[in-house]
């Protein structure tokens, strides 16, 4: 059952990012911007061939297999039942669920479609399946950090 609730956990973001594209695409990419909170977010259609921030922008096609390597090991790892269900495992899901998003468009139309935008401070356009990778990131490194120190402690108090 957790099988099947893994998947379509995964689907159902993977869908969510890529019917948001479908939207940003038909109603953002014809007027290209659009202000949503003035100073401090807008909606901007960007066509991104690279990673992070535009990086690697010249190399789309090693990007899309590495992209698909560590997607296709990280769902191995969790449908295998190697990685036990709980916080870390939905944090591993977010991840995977974002690189998806972001690897069908790599495959499909050879670039990612970022369009959220913080105007408030200098930051790159990203789009819903960035959101999902960096959370998912974000929130593991904290619960590891924390496990990490919650080992440190019980090993100085069994000294």
């Amino acid at each position: 059952m957790r099988r099947i609730n893994t998947v379509l956990s995964a689907i159902l973001l993977v869908v969510a990012d890529q019917l948001i594209k479908l939207l940003v695409i038909a109603r953002l990419k014809p007027i290209g911007s659009l202000g949503v909170i003035n100073g401090f977010l807008r909606l901007n259609y960007v066509e991104n061939t690279g990673a992070a921030f535009g990086s690697f922008s010249s190399h789309t096609a090693i990007l899309s297999i590495v992209t698909f390597l560590a997607v296709a090991v990280g769902f191995y790892y969790i449908l295998s039942g190697k990685i036990k269900f709980g916080f870390e495992y939905v944090c591993i899901l977010l991840v995977l669920s974002g690189g998806t998003g972001n690897l069908i468009d790599r495959v499909f139309r050879g670039f990612v479609i970022d369009y959220i935008e913080p105007t408030f401070i200098d930051f790159a356009v990203f789009n819903f399946a960035d959101i999902l990778v960096t959370c998912g990131a974000v929130l593991l490194i904290i619960w590891l950090t924390k496990d990490c120190v919650k080992e440190i402690r019980e090993i100085g108090r069994e000294k």
